[in-house]
């Protein structure tokens, strides 16, 4: 009986404090392996306008989060300025972030707008990004969803 609580206060004390060194999956759309972005990179999104997998030799971390690229001269350009490159909404999609929740996006539907690019689910019944555009108003969809972010980064979905 004395080994067995043992047990239990020495897991549960592991747990603990293994979660003070975690990535943020709460604010973050990222796999077990803290890869964001499913491995695409952030710099082809956003000065190429394109989807673009990454590469493993060519990857940086950022606040505990991975992000791959393409070359190094992509890797150099998050690095110098990675605030620039962070996807909208932790990588979420960016349609479902606006109706209230979070969604796991498609990382080929995106659009790229005033410097910032959004993600968007795609499946066989719902594409996000003509909801999205849709609307034809983007500034009205991005104002709802940064308030609504506020609230959806800090709760898992």
């Amino acid at each position: 009986m004395k080994n067995s609580i043992k047990t239990a206060t020495i897991i549960f004390a592991l747990a603990i404090s293994s979660m003070g060194f975690a990535q943020d999956k709460k604010a973050n759309n990222i796999d077990n392996s803290n890869i964001a972005l499913q491995g695409y990179s952030p710099v082809s999104y956003l000065d190429l306008g394109i989807a673009q997998k990454g590469l493993k030799a060519h990857k940086s971390e950022h606040n505990k989060v991975v992000y791959y690229f393409t070359d190094a001269e992509q890797k150099k350009k998050f690095d110098a300025n990675p605030s620039k490159y962070l996807p909208q909404y932790g990588g979420f999609c960016a349609f479902g972030v606006y109706a209230g929740a979070k969604f796991r996006p498609d990382p080929n539907k995106f659009i790229v707008k005033d410097g910032e690019y959004f993600l968007y689910l795609y499946n066989l019944e719902l594409d996000a990004q003509q909801l999205w555009l849709a609307e034809n108003n983007h500034k009205k969809l991005k104002s709802t969803a940064d308030t609504n972010w506020k609230q959806l980064s800090k709760t898992y979905n």
